[in-house]
């Protein structure tokens, strides 16, 4: 080979890790050590305006790698433009090609329109029947304007396709807020005969300041209610609930469900609609969420699974932000142990 051809092979070489190298930044991969989950895959999908998604699935993903074992890829909204986490986009999440060989699939998202080629990821997945985590506005995670994953958003009504993604795959779409949002916190109440749910060992009691999201569960022979939540009269973990009809009967919180998708294949899913950045200070709702990762990777339920945070975790408080109001981070800044700060 001729000096020219190898300095345009080099040349042509640095140029493609280059561009690897620019990809890898717009999402974070975090190798599992040692662990019951060792050897197994989770993608972690972040993407709402609201509950701070960016913030709380690195957090999990973190400890599931570090204490659990489990390979983990966070995939974020991204703004192409300028490689930043921009969670009021809705139309970009690069990296979910990972999900092509994944054993599980977490996602915590809202209205997320996405183009084809990232869908096609999606929909290979579930139609393979593989097991999935939906968290809060999961139950609404999509909502694709045209083309051919249109079925999956939220308000779909293509016939076997009602509700899109949340009704299908984890249980329920979006309805409503049940308690006053903002208003009145949520207490989460074992379903009587569900105490011994492998899903729930080790798990105390829960207070989130999220309010209860309504939702019509008990329609579906499918899906197996383990939480209910009891709407307090208050922001206060002390709060007592309200009397009425929001606590008569109270709705689920937490449930699995086997779904099976039209031409696909049989599978299992866990949803909560808790899980606001703030919600997951709670040591127990990431133990639930921890426990149900193990139970849908097909592994034995810690007796207590460790949740210990690595690092730090300073959540913000949840609400929609203005394009101006959002934090100028990349990927890179939630993988680090000290929590990012504005420039």
């Amino acid at each position: 080979m001729s000096r020219i051809a190898t300095r345009i092979c080099l040349c042509v070489s640095l140029i493609m890790l280059a561009i690897s190298n620019a990809k890898a930044d717009q999402w974070i991969d975090i190798k599992g050590k040692d662990g019951p989950g060792k050897g197994k895959k989770i993608v972690l999908m972040a993407g709402d305006e609201e509950y701070r998604s960016e913030e709380s699935l690195p957090m999990l993903a973190k400890i599931l790698a570090n204490h659990h074992g489990f390979d983990c890829r966070v995939v974020f909204s991204i703004d192409p433009k300028t490689g930043l986490i921009n969670s009021n986009l809705h139309n970009n999440t690069p990296g979910l090609e990972a999900l092509d060989d994944a054993d599980l699939f977490i996602t915590l998202t809202r209205f997320r329109d996405l183009p084809a080629d990232q869908m096609k990821h999606i929909a290979d997945y579930v139609m393979k029947g593989k097991p999935v985590i939906g968290i809060r506005t999961a139950t609404h995670a999509f909502d694709i304007k045209t083309g051919d994953y249109k079925m999956y958003t939220h308000n779909s009504r293509t016939p076997g396709w009602q509700g899109g993604f949340g009704k299908q795959v984890l249980g329920e779409t979006w309805v409503n807020h049940w308690g006053s949002h903002k208003k009145q916190s949520t207490r989460a109440i074992v379903v009587q005969g569900m105490e011994s749910s492998p899903l729930l060992r080790g798990v105390g009691e829960i207070w989130v300041s999220t309010d209860v999201y309504e939702d019509k569960l008990p329609m579906d022979p499918t899906v197996k209610p383990l939480l209910l939540g009891a709407v307090l009269s208050g922001m206060k973990p002390t709060d007592q609930p309200i009397p009425g009809k929001k606590n008569e009967p109270m709705m689920p919180i937490a449930w699995t469900k086997t779904y099976k998708l039209e031409a696909g294949q049989e599978g299992q899913s866990f949803c909560t609609t808790m899980g606001a950045s703030t919600d997951f200070e709670s040591e127990n709702l990431r133990r639930l969420v921890v426990n149900a990762t193990y139970s849908l990777a097909g592994l034995e339920v810690p007796a207590k699974a460790n949740v210990d945070i690595i690092g730090e975790y300073k959540p913000t408080d949840y609400g929609f932000r203005k394009a101006d109001q959002l934090p100028p981070f990349k990927p890179e800044d939630y993988a680090k142990d000290t929590w990012p700060k504005k420039p």
